[in-house]
């Protein structure tokens, strides 16, 4: 095979003005028809100086627009042309002297088109063919020497020198061949008589006719001539026209008449009878076409396509009766009409498209094809409006599909682009192309919680593991791009890790508690919380959850004064001239929970005598209701519920011990005075106690006239003064109970302790802050005790402040 460069009558160079960079070439070919597939054909990659590496990459491929795909097919691994199918140039291009396959090599990146021909070289592999097997003839006896008798040439569908190039007559006794030039494709061969002919010493002479054709190894066909002598039949028909010449739109009807040929014979009877038939004619033109033997009449018995065969030639014959012929040669032109709406073929696709891509970036390849002609395959090519995507003009008949704005997945995910392709034809004939255009996801956008800080409620005491709230953050991106994971930032409350409080499902956005919470010691805190994707790089962001802990009423109330028993044994005296409504004494009580699960209400429960005391309902002072009578029982004790508002109520009580009377002196017994078994213990302590003292018996009776000067001064001190409970005493999570049933500090109180014998009596008054006294050096039950507070009593910073008077009744 021969690689031809620069052949002018088979290609030309045509530049073409484009947005990107174009290079073109063109080179042709040359193979002998009847290859088998697979047969080498020449190396491109080679010819044209491309590396074979690249040709993949670059996509590298043969189009066409005549459909010559199926003949030749292009290795893009070798860079070799090969035989694709086996050509028949006699079916593939009929009688034309050139039949050449174009094709045109396209690359990509950059876009490069290069034009290969393909010339079929034609081989002797058609024999003569004459029309007929035998041919007969009527020749009369009369025929002078040197007569012509034209014969129908045989038809080799080959050319060049492979197609007829002689022909040779079986030697007989009467004719010699004649064979003459007609034109470069055409002989005249006639039968020369050259010998006259004698009916009566032969009437039938048979010899045969041999065409022969020029190709190696030579082929030939034959034909028996059969020639029956007659009487003198001395006149041949003659057409009217020697040439007949027809044009049929490719969209003519069956049964169209094309033409009428028409012959005449000047001889009279049988041998002025005149028939028709076709003498030379393709194979396609047989199914096309058919003529009436009688009328010379041709018509359209087949479909016309212009795109497949724009031409038509063929021989009429005209024959009488005894067998004088002549013929006629009838061409037909095929005229195209606009019946072929244009092809649009995507050479090229890049699906899916990243969204970031920029506005300007190829992202396909088109090509459109009309088998049309002139104006008819004129082809103007258009792309629907409203997505972000243009057509731009390339080599001849191709389109870039180009991007013209930026994409954006989570608003458009996918485009259906239709490209419209319509020619200017009349009327136009259009066609349309849908290309699907995915757009590829890339992690654009961080995830976006639904509200702009959270809040979380929950009581305390609340189970550990508890879900406290739910947090939800959306990414609009695709799969692990919009993937979100949820996690707390690092952070402590109230100097311990946040994690120890409080953790978050990664997956759901979940928020549980860690740990059972104390309102008590904590009432809110504050979490930061992070969503973020599994993109790369990932994106994130962060919102706030505040988590508030209600009250729950797990407290209950505790009682400050008077002091629990056990820790302390405290009893109030109470004037005798109390009159009715008299302040006696007060409860203290606190509670630690809040709001309503801290509203404190006081109720005496048990009482010595119902109707002699009163408590408030929410200071807790305690009231005589009525004035204090002689029938009154001197020792009165008094039950002291305090109850909290919690749902459900939670409550304490406690004891107070009254004495009714002036002074100690009064007091018969005081044994029983705590109604309690338990604080038998006390008493046995105050006797050892009273025991102890009592033998400084004239150091006590200093002090008694001391007490009683006192008492004179102050009559109302019993039941005028105030107890005091120093901060102190408060546990240290107690709000400030001021206003919620502490005593103001204008109420002074004295407090009248007893051990229960009949021999002594004794009997502390002191002043603190105004005659209050304070709440440490109340007398406890432990001798101890007794002991610190006398012994510390001169030795006390506030011993100007502090006056102790103790009375000492004995009887033996």
């Amino acid at each position: 095979m021969m690689v031809l460069r620069g052949i002018p009558w088979l290609c030309c160079v045509c530049c073409f003005s484009v947005f990107v960079r174009i290079t073109a070439a063109d080179l042709s070919y040359s193979v002998p028809e009847e290859m088998k597939p697979g047969s080498f054909v020449g190396n491109i990659a080679k010819d044209l100086g491309l590396d074979k590496a690249k040709l993949s990459y670059r996509k590298a491929r043969l189009d066409s627009e005549e459909n010559y795909q199926q003949y030749c097919d292009f290795d893009s691994k070798s860079g070799n042309l090969i035989v694709r199918e086996q050509i028949d140039r006699e079916e593939l291009c009929g009688e034309k002297i050139s039949c050449v396959l174009r094709f045109e090599l396209i690359l990509e990146n950059p876009l490069e088109l290069h034009r290969v021909s393909v010339l079929i070289l034609d081989i002797n592999d058609n024999s003569p063919v004459f029309p007929s097997e035998s041919v007969k003839l009527e020749i009369s006896e009369s025929a002078v020497k040197g007569a012509n008798y034209r014969l129908i040439e045989a038809h080799d569908m080959d050319i060049g020198q492979n197609t007829v190039t002689h022909y040779s007559l079986q030697k007989n006794d009467y004719f010699v061949l004649s064979v003459n030039e007609v034109s470069d494709r055409r002989k005249s061969i006639e039968l020369v008589l050259d010998k006259e002919l004698d009916r009566e010493k032969e009437r039938d002479i048979n010899f045969v006719l041999v065409a022969a054709d020029g190709g190696n190894p030579q082929r030939s066909g034959t034909a028996n001539i059969h020639v029956s002598v007659l009487d003198a039949n001395d006149n041949a028909p003659v057409f009217d026209q020697a040439v007949y010449k027809a044009s049929l739109p490719e969209n003519a009807p069956l049964d169209t008449v094309v033409v009428t040929v028409s012959a005449t014979d000047a001889d009279e009877g049988v041998n002025g009878e005149v028939t028709y038939e076709f003498s030379r004619i393709s194979e396609k033109a047989k199914r096309v076409f058919s003529l009436n033997s009688q009328t010379g009449q041709i018509k359209v018995i087949g479909g016309l396509d212009f795109e497949s065969n724009s031409k038509y030639e063929m021989r009429v014959d005209a024959k009488d009766g005894y067998g004088l012929s002549s013929d006629s040669t009838l061409i037909i032109d095929i005229t195209d009409v606009n019946d072929n709406a244009p092809v649009i073929h995507v050479k090229s696709l890049t699906n899916p498209i990243p969204e970031n891509v920029s506005p300007g970036t190829e992202v396909g390849i088109i090509n459109v094809q009309d088998r049309d002609s002139e104006k008819n395959r004129q082809v103007r090519c258009s792309l629907q409006q409203g997505v972000p995507f243009k057509l731009v003009p390339s080599i001849k008949n191709y389109y870039s599909v180009v991007s013209t704005g930026q994409l954006d997945r989570e608003v458009v995910s996918d485009y259906n682009i239709t490209i419209t392709a319509t020619d200017e034809g009349s009327p136009p004939l259009s066609s349309s192309k849908s290309l699907h255009l995915s757009v590829a996801d890339i992690n654009d956008n961080p995830p976006v919680f639904e509200e702009e800080s959270y809040s979380a409620y929950v009581s305390e005491n609340n189970k550990a593991g508890s879900t406290l709230c739910s947090v939800t953050a959306r990414d609009p991106d695709w799969r692990q791009n919009g993937t979100v994971i949820y996690s707390l930032l690092a952070a402590e409350v109230n100097g311990a890790p946040v994690s120890s409080y409080v953790s978050v499902n990664g997956d759901t956005g979940v928020i549980h508690a860690v740990r059972s919470f104390d309102y008590e010691q904590l009432r809110s805190f504050k979490v930061q919380l992070m969503a973020r994707d599994n993109g790369s790089p990932p994106l994130s962001s962060n919102v706030s959850v505040s988590v508030f802990i209600s009250d729950v009423n797990d407290n209950p109330p505790q009682i400050l004064y008077p002091a629990p028993e056990g820790n302390s044994f405290m009893t109030e005296l109470v004037p005798k001239a109390a009159h009715g409504g008299s302040l006696v004494s007060k409860v203290i009580a606190v509670d630690a929970d809040s709001g309503q699960n801290a509203w404190l209400s006081y109720q005496i429960v048990k009482s010595t005598d119902p109707g002699l005391f009163t408590i408030g309902v929410h200071s807790g002072e305690i009231r005589t209701q009525r004035d204090i009578s002689e029938t009154d029982s001197m020792k009165q004790t008094l039950i002291v519920s305090v109850k909290d508002n919690g749902q459900p109520s939670l409550s304490a009580t406690c004891s107070m011990y009254l004495l009714i009377s002036d002074n100690l002196a009064e007091v018969p017994e005081l044994k029983d005075i705590s109604y309690d078994e338990k604080n038998s213990k006390l008493t046995s302590y105050l006797i050892i106690a009273l025991v102890s003292v009592s033998t400084f018996f004239l150091t006590f009776i200093i002090i008694i006239l001391g007490v009683r000067f006192c008492r004179r001064r102050k009559p109302r001190l019993l039941f005028d003064g105030a107890v005091t409970i120093p901060g102190a005493y408060l546990p240290p999570n107690y709000a400030d109970v001021d206003g919620t049933g502490t005593l103001r500090s204008t109420y002074n109180y004295d407090a009248y302790l007893t051990t229960g014998s009949r021999t002594s009596d004794f009997k502390f008054v002191s002043s603190y802050n105004d005659n209050t006294l304070p709440a440490e050096q109340t007398l406890r039950k432990s001798p101890s005790d007794f002991a610190d507070a006398f012994g510390s009593a001169d030795s006390s910073p506030e011993v100007g402040n502090i006056y102790f008077v103790i009375f000492v009744y004995e009887h033996f």
